[in-house]
């Protein structure tokens, strides 16, 4: 099917999506009808009502905004239909119900950070780092009944630094995703692409997950390997982050790693001890090396470079790692 213009709505929540959403609205050849997001939700300490980083990016766009509370709201659906959209885009927004992402007649995609069908779920950037790949990518695809299975359209490799943060990764991936997303829109509109079923590719593979993660799986296990605590730690980093404790006596303190270095040697101390000079490095040791702590924050307490740290904390010897 071929349109001058072809009729979209964007569906999307994070910062994330915001690449996409503005590389669809300069295509002139597509026409952003309304844009689906969050609701507004309280945050911080005064519980101020937060808009959605996409409801915040089309402000100025003279775009509808709708914000449902309950995707199956007749009104809403009623709403959704009226606006004639010939295809739906989903990038980073909640599970769709049947009744929309097949109303469109064009069918509804969705952009997916991660070389489908590995890393299924809701946290692939950080999974491929923690897990210690070289290499990720962004796949569009068909919208179905189970979650991240339907058919893709597109895909893109995006390399993966030794060094490379979630957050970094989240920001290459960004921009590769919006350059995919619209080549996949206009091959939609003229017609002009074929799918791969994901069943084809997954047969007799072991696929690798990315489930949601939650603050318990963010504890650090400094039994490990310098590269996996390395990995997982960078994996987390900026968010949810990578956490340990640290003990004195009765008093208990959580303690964020955003970053650090995996120091490789061979040692026989205990893991988790703690080794500084006090002014300008504080080391972990683990299984097989160190783990070279490079910024942190204490509970209760901004984000500091290790130095700026080990200055106003000058009891440290006193405390303990918790394993």
């Amino acid at each position: 099917m071929e349109k001058k213009t072809l009729k979209i709505v964007f569906m999307g929540t994070p910062e994330f999506a915001t690449a996409s959403l503005q590389k669809l609205i300069e295509d002139k050849s597509i026409s952003v009808s309304a844009v689906i997001t969050a609701p507004d939700k309280p945050a911080g300490r005064g519980k101020k009502l937060q808009e959605s980083p996409v409801k915040l990016f089309v402000a100025d766009k003279n775009i509808p905004v709708f914000q449902p509370a309950n995707l199956k709201d007749p009104s809403f659906i009623e709403e959704l239909k009226s606006l004639d959209a010939d295809l739906f885009v989903v990038v980073a927004f909640r599970m769709l119900p049947e009744i929309i992402w097949s109303m469109p007649p064009l069918g509804t995609i969705n952009l997916h950070a991660s070389l489908l069908p590995d890393y299924r779920g809701a946290a692939p950037i950080n999974w491929v780092i923690i897990n210690g790949e070289k290499k990720t990518g962004v796949t569009t695809f068909f919208i179905e009944k189970e979650i991240d299975t339907g058919n893709i359209l597109f895909s893109d490799e995006v390399n993966i630094t030794p060094d490379d943060t979630a957050g970094d990764l989240h920001d290459k991936l960004k921009i590769t995703g919006a350059d995919l997303l619209v080549k996949t829109v206009k091959a939609i509109q003229h017609g002009n692409f074929s799918i791969t079923r994901q069943q084809e590719i997954a047969a007799g593979v072991s696929l690798k997950s990315a489930p949601k993660i939650f603050k318990e799986d963010c504890r650090i296990n400094w039994n490990d390997t310098p590269e996996n605590i390395h990995n997982f730690i960078r994996g987390l980093s900026p968010y949810p982050t990578a956490w340990t404790e640290i003990s004195k006596s009765d008093t208990h303190l959580s303690l964020k790693i955003f970053k650090a270095e995996p120091v490789f040697k061979e040692h026989n101390f205990t893991p988790a001890s703690i080794h500084t000079d006090n002014k300008i490095f504080l080391k972990v040791a683990v299984n097989n090396g160190f783990i070279n702590i490079l910024e942190l924050q204490l509970e209760g307490k901004k984000k500091l470079h290790v130095s700026e740290f080990l200055r106003g904390f000058p009891q440290l010897h006193e405390w303990h790692l918790i394993i």
